[in-house]
């Protein structure tokens, strides 16, 4: 049976102590989250209510939809939520891949946070210089992007693993807020930071609806400022990813050829 090297126990206590610390409103990781999962609210006014009825963040919610879609039930589209499945898994299995590839969680959170300002701006790009219609070309393709991007930062949050802030779902969220609540008993604990990212997903998807009035393309500029905001705030943000636990003092090192003491001769 293989264990883990010292480093690998070395990192997986700095994720222990990360998510410890990322508990707490003020912790700049968590504002991080929780601005992404605003972000999320823009994302899926924009892809349900701009695109024809699909989800570019929830995956559960385009299951379902597709479920309805392939009855034909409600008209609702079959097409659309496959398309944001498969940019969703693409992402995903891309943040996977950036993970594996380095076990620094700072580069992996530049590098996530990067992809999905990217996504997002391509997204506008094409919202800005053509028609988007729900059902045509350039709807799916504003679909793929967005979900391309929702996939690549979901890789990197589910590693992070902070409690309640899965940033593009809320159905364990809203349980651990009922479950854990004094009022059934529990203790309390994390009923702020569940109510934070609760109404974070919810201002942004009021927040999208409103701005769809105006335009699709405002919504996903809007998206992808806040995307690009928070990439360039990494500078210090990303101080926070890395936190180093103490470690045992080093033995003593080997006695070199010249730091014998005087008598004794090397052979």
């Amino acid at each position: 049976m293989s264990s883990r090297s010292p480093q690998e126990n070395s990192d997986a206590a700095d994720l222990t102590a990360l998510r410890h610390a990322a508990a707490s409103l003020s912790h700049p990781l968590t504002r991080a989250l929780l601005l992404l999962t605003f972000s999320t609210g823009l994302v899926d006014a924009a892809s349900y209510l701009g695109l024809g009825h699909v989800f570019a963040a929830n995956m559960t919610g385009n299951i379902v939809l597709l479920g309805f879609g392939i009855a034909g039930s409600g008209g609702l589209p079959v097409v659309a939520p496959l398309v944001s499945l498969g940019g969703f898994l693409l992402g995903a299995g891309t943040g996977g891949l950036l993970g594996s590839r380095s076990r620094r969680l700072r580069r992996t959170f530049v590098a996530a946070l990067g992809i999905e300002t990217a996504m997002l701006v391509g997204a506008a790009a094409i919202a800005v210089a053509v028609h988007v219609r729900g059902g045509a070309v350039s709807g799916d393709a504003v679909i793929a992007l967005l979900a391309f991007g929702m996939g690549v930062r979901n890789s990197f949050v589910r590693k992070l693993g902070v409690p309640d802030l899965t940033t593009t779902v809320l159905t364990m969220t809203l349980t651990g807020l009922a479950a854990e609540s004094r009022v059934f008993g529990g203790s309390g604990t994390g009923t702020v930071r569940r109510v934070a990212a609760v109404g974070s997903m919810l201002l942004g998807a009021l927040t999208g609806a409103l701005l769809l009035k105006t335009s699709l393309a405002l919504v996903l500029i809007v998206a992808a400022v806040l995307a690009g905001g928070t990439l360039l705030a990494c500078r210090r943000l990303v101080t926070t990813l890395q936190p180093r636990t103490p470690r045992s003092p080093a033995g003593p090192e080997p006695e070199s050829a010249t730091q014998r003491p005087p008598g004794r001769r090397s052979r």
